[in-house]
C-alpha cells in the first residue's frame, strides 16, 4: 500500500534533459511532491563541461563516478567519488568531466534559476521543477 506521505520518484525520460555536454536526470522536485530540496542526477561525458553560469540557490555536488573539475569564481577544484562540492548561491561556475565522463547527484532548495554571466534573465532548471 502506496504511503501518502511518502513518495518514491524514480528517473524518466519525461524528466530528463539532455544537453551537448550532458544529460541531467530530475528526482525530487516540486512537481514530483518535495516542497523545499531539489535533486537530480548529472552526467558529463569525457572531457565535457557546463556553460559557464550563475545559480541563485546554494548546490551541493555529489560526484558518484569519474571526477569534476570544479571552477567556482576563477578558484579551481577537483572531487570524486566520496566527496561533496558546496557551490555557493550567486558564484560564476563551470564543472568539467577530468580524464573521461562523470556523473553527480546535485542537491539545491527548490526555486533555483540559473542565469548566464552578465545577463538579469533568470532561467528556469526543469529537471528541478
Amino acid at each position: 500500500m502506496e504511503s501518502a506521505l511518502v513518495h518514491v520518484v524514480g528517473e524518466s525520460e519525461q524528466r530528463t534533459t539532455r544537453t551537448p555536454s550532458g544529460s541531467m536526470f530530475g528526482l525530487a522536485a516540486p512537481s514530483q511532491g518535495s516542497t523545499e530540496i531539489s535533486t537530480w542526477r548529472v552526467e558529463l561525458g569525457a572531457d565535457s563541461a557546463t556553460p559557464v553560469h550563475i545559480i541563485d540557490r546554494e548546490q551541493v555536488w555529489m560526484p558518484l563516478s569519474g571526477e569534476f573539475e570544479i571552477e567556482v569564481d576563477g578558484e579551481t577544484r577537483r572531487a570524486k567519488a566520496g566527496q561533496a562540492v558546496i557551490v555557493p548561491a550567486g558564484a560564476v561556475r563551470r564543472l568539467k568531466a577530468v580524464d573521461g565522463p562523470a556523473g553527480a547527484l546535485v542537491a539545491m532548495a527548490v526555486g533555483g534559476r540559473a542565469m548566464l554571466p552578465g545577463s538579469e534573465d533568470r532561467i528556469p532548471l526543469p529537471w528541478a521543477e
